[in-house]
C-alpha cells in the first residue's frame, strides 16, 4: 500500500480532499499555478474534483492574484 511519501510534492490546498488530489494529480496538475486559467469545468470532469475542491482551488488562487478559466 502506498504512502504519504510515495506521493508527489504538491502545493495543492489540503482542504481540498485525497480524492480530488489525487484527480488532479493524475491529471498532471501538482502545482496550484498550474491550474491558473484552467476552466472549471474540466477540473470537475475530473472524478473526485467537486464543489467544495473547485471553491477551495479558486480560493487558493485569488490569493496569488490568479484565478480559474
Amino acid at each position: 500500500m502506498a504512502d504519504a511519501s510515495d506521493a508527489p510534492e504538491t502545493d495543492l490546498p489540503r482542504g481540498i480532499g485525497a480524492p480530488a488530489t489525487r484527480a488532479l494529480v493524475a491529471a498532471g496538475y501538482t502545482r496550484l499555478a498550474q491550474l491558473a486559467d484552467v476552466p472549471a469545468s474540466e477540473l470537475a470532469a475530473l472524478h473526485g474534483v467537486g464543489p467544495k475542491a473547485l471553491r477551495m482551488l479558486g480560493e487558493a488562487l485569488a490569493e496569488q492574484g490568479q484565478s480559474l478559466g
